[in-house]
């Protein structure tokens, strides 16, 4: 679906609002219907995104919002460095070694990552999109912790979760 729950949205706006000045460049990975636009873009001017399902583009008006958006699979996409990478409802979405690939490759570009996933949900295609299936139903916190070390729970309840950089895994390496 393009769009994701609710919950903490406004609480992680703010976050990154406050740990980022104005002028700080966002790369919305899996934009759908534009939500972290809608909570960012009055803030951070140079937001781009990454939709991969077409219709979401033209369907949401994603070109209307963003600087640059870019149709494409985040598995195969290149881009450049950015302040804040946002992946909200995406991962859950690849196949793990796909996700720690894709993960890897944007913290090595990135200030700051953010990481939304749902927790144990099971989704299948939706409005012709295969890209919603969901390849990784069985996300847990305990499971994010062990697949994606470099992420740390920024805050969440049982049924999902909001990740970012966890600096002290760099400590470890």
């Amino acid at each position: 679906m393009a769009r994701s729950f609710e919950y903490y949205k406004k609480d992680v706006a703010e976050y990154l609002k406050t740990m980022f000045p104005r002028g700080c460049t966002v790369l919305d990975v899996g934009a759908g219907e534009g939500t972290y636009y809608d909570l960012l873009g009055d803030y951070f001017k140079t937001m781009d995104a990454v939709e991969i399902f077409e219709p979401n583009i033209d369907n949401y008006r994603l070109e209307d919002k963003y600087r640059n958006v870019y149709c494409n699979d985040i598995r195969r996409f290149k881009y450049g460095f950015y302040d804040i990478i946002i992946f909200g409802d995406v991962l859950e979405h690849l196949e793990t070694i796909e996700a720690q690939k894709v993960l890897k490759y944007a913290l090595e570009r990135c200030r700051q990552v953010l990481v939304a996933v749902p927790y144990m949900y099971e989704q299948g295609e939706e409005e012709g999109n295969v890209h919603e299936i969901h390849l990784q139903a069985d996300l847990t916190p305990e499971i994010m912790k062990a697949r994606y070390p470099q992420l740390k729970l920024l805050i969440g309840n049982e049924e999902y979760g909001y990740y970012i950089k966890n600096n002290e895994f760099d400590k470890i390496k």
